[in-house]
């Protein structure tokens, strides 16, 4: 028996490797087939995204969707919405934004006049101002902009497109998630999670403040030793994964290390800001003496960078999660309103303005979508007791721009004080059906088997909104 045992052990340990190496070879096959670049379903506009997301439910009526009714009845009750009550309870009167509206581009477009870089973009923009959400809570209001579900667990969009087309770097991610400085949005990481997909389709995560970390090899590890350790690994995580071919946190993980060797060559060159020309940091305000404006600055910069190298989806985030003090840290004014946006507006302006010039210089908006998000809008009318303005799920902005975009043009409108969406009604599903669109995927196409049903972005909702395509 013993015998028996141990020549059994050594076929075993003669075969290891060659079966090993077979496993391997399947599990990185699948592995380079999910993060090598595939096919759409049709011809493509965009073969990028940039996604620009400002935290907190930035207010449509007070930055892009202009309401004269409001100036013409500030102070007085809105009609019909006397006993309303929103998230945070009663509300006031009506109330006019704190910053005159201007005629911006040759579309006279009207957005805030604390946004004169913008301004100059609004003939290549086109708006959204019909967009509704399905909460009035940061938290899942958030996770829904980036899933089409107010609950976590599902892909983000970014895996969604990395799982669709895959990477066009092999040695840098397929989704990056670029964090801003005041901290995570609400509800973190699920913003940018893969969900039930596979694991290697979530985000990587990063600043400029906060590059990524241990790649770099330890001066006490020579190059030998570190491949030697590397092969060692491969030969350990091969082994596993026979005995666990079902096991995609190890497939992802075995992914993950390749793709970490490869970046500790490509990462820090990318990463690296200080090779580009001091114009460049001028245009962006890189060194502005406001220190959160210049570290946005360095995320929008960071964000080109790692575009141009072709990073496939990059999410850049304009402020965190909520704090004790109501937007202190984000775009959510319930209580000072013109205090709060005149410190949110000039962190967001230059920087964006910057990058979207930027991009459309180096002519990369042929191939890269920009879109901008918040979670949700807010009322037309003041908080009860305060200057600010309470959650309003029932109408906001977003807006596109770049590859198969048209620009100069506003689909869907507000009622006549911003309440709630009136015309041509939009949701998360129709604008994540859009965007796929433009990456020449089908959104009802797009799908993955997960818990008896082939599961979609957009849920069974969505269409795509033809009206700002190009």
């Amino acid at each position: 028996m013993n015998s028996f045992e141990l020549s059994r052990r050594q076929l075993l340990a003669s075969m290891s490797t060659g079966i090993a190496g077979v496993a391997l070879s399947h599990l990185l096959e699948s592995e380079t087939i999910a993060g090598t670049r595939r096919a759409p379903h049709f011809s493509a506009k965009a073969k990028q995204v940039l996604q620009i997301f400002c935290p907190g439910a930035a207010s449509h009526v007070d930055l892009w969707d202009y309401k004269p009714m409001l100036e013409k009845l500030h102070g007085t009750p809105m009609p019909g919405g006397e006993t309303e009550v929103t998230f945070q309870g009663k509300n006031g009167n009506l109330m006019k934004s704190p910053w005159d509206f201007v005629s911006s581009g040759q579309s006279g477009k009207m957005i805030s006049s604390m946004m004169p870089h913008m301004a100059k973009h609004v003939d290549d923009i086109a708006f959204i101002h019909s967009m509704t959400s399905r909460t009035n809570t940061h938290g899942p209001g958030c996770v829904y902009m980036n899933s089409c579900f107010t609950r976590e667990g599902y892909p983000s969009a970014g895996s969604w497109v990395s799982y669709g087309l895959g990477s066009m770097n092999e040695n840098l991610p397929t989704y990056v998630a670029m964090q801003d400085v005041r901290g995570e949005p609400s509800n973190g990481k699920a913003n940018w999670s893969n969900g039930f997909l596979p694991a290697q389709y979530q985000a990587v995560a990063m600043s400029a403040q906060q590059p990524l970390r241990n790649l770099a090899r330890p001066a006490s590890i020579s190059e030998n030793e570190e491949q030697a350790t590397r092969e060692f690994l491969k030969l350990i995580n091969s082994e596993h994964a026979v005995v666990h071919p079902g096991n995609d946190e190890l497939r992802a993980r075995m992914a993950a290390y390749q793709l970490a060797a490869k970046m500790q060559l490509a990462a820090p060159e990318v990463s690296d800001i200080s090779r580009e020309p001091q114009h460049i940091h001028e245009l962006y305000g890189t060194d502005d003496s406001n220190q959160l404006k210049a570290a946005y600055a360095r995320n929008c910069l960071l964000s080109r960078r790692f575009l141009e190298q072709g990073v496939r989806y990059v999410s850049l985030y304009c402020a965190s999660r909520a704090s004790s003090v109501d937007g202190l840290l984000n775009w959510d004014a319930h209580k000072t309103l013109k205090a709060d946006y005149e410190r949110h507006l000039p962190i967001f302006d230059q920087p964006t303005a910057a990058l979207l010039t930027d991009l459309k210089q180096r002519g990369m908006l042929k191939d890269v979508l920009v879109i901008w998000c918040t979670e949700f809008g807010r009322m037309p009318t003041h908080q009860e007791g305060t200057s600010g303005r309470d959650h309003n799920p029932d109408a906001f902005t977003t807006w596109m721009m770049g590859a198969g975009v048209k620009g100069g043009v506003s689909f869907g409108e507000t009622d006549e004080f911003g309440r709630r969406a009136a015309i041509d009604v939009a949701t998360a599903y129709d604008f994540y059906a859009t965007i796929l669109h433009l990456l020449g995927l089908d959104h009802e196409k797009l799908t993955y088997y997960h818990n008896g049903a082939n599961r979609r972005l957009t849920d069974v909702h969505g269409h795509v909104i033809k009206k700002v395509l190009a």
